[in-house]
């Protein structure tokens, strides 16, 4: 039986899965999601309303996203992670646990955001990054563990952040090197 709470106008497709595992807390959705075809998500995630997802998402437990946001097609997000509202995650984005995401984000398509800096190598506590309210991240960046990128900052396309990024400014390169924010990509992002 599932414990799934769903509020009004929410369409879930038949191969969805909700309320994954064996949490004491159930899956709750807001109103107006849209959950698509081979999507998992697990117990113990809140999920605010206007969500939509692609195909084939996964969401872990001890998740919380806000309203508005899009998850895309095949994009994986480890649990223990906060989303904001009015946020876009485009396809093939990973998001590990212990990340956090403010408002009105946008993550392009193949990030890899990352929370190990030694993989198996040491004994080290996960911390994600964190991208914080109006930030932009461009197509097959790479956030290593533990940097923030700034309010209203831009990471370009193909960077790999090693460093945080200060709030309105642009990481260009691998490693990204912290440049100022071109004039033209001011200003907050149009999501909402």
């Amino acid at each position: 039986m599932s414990r799934v709470v769903s509020g009004d106008g929410c369409t879930i497709d038949d191969d969805a899965t909700l309320d994954h595992g064996e949490f004491d807390e159930p899956t709750r959705v807001g109103a107006d999601a849209t959950i698509r075809a081979g999507s998992i998500v697990y117990g113990n995630v809140t999920i605010g309303d206007g969500f939509t997802t692609g195909h084939d998402v996964l969401i872990r437990e001890e998740t919380t996203i806000g309203d508005d946001v899009l998850v895309g097609t095949k994009t994986v997000i480890d649990g223990r992670t906060t989303i904001g509202s009015h946020v876009s995650l485009q396809t093939n984005v990973y998001v590990p646990t212990e990340t956090t995401i403010g408002d009105n984000v946008f993550v392009g398509p193949g990030a890899v955001l990352t929370n190990d800096e030694y993989p198996i190598r040491t004994d080290a506590d996960l911390e994600g990054p964190t991208i914080e309210d109006g930030a932009s991240v461009g197509a097959n960046a790479t956030l290593l563990p533990g940097v923030t990128i700034g309010e209203n900052a831009f990471v370009a396309a193909g960077a790999v952040v090693t460093e945080n990024v200060p709030a309105d400014s642009l990481a260009v390169g691998a490693p990204a090197g912290v440049r100022p924010l071109p004039e033209h990509l001011e200003g907050p992002n149009q999501l909402a």
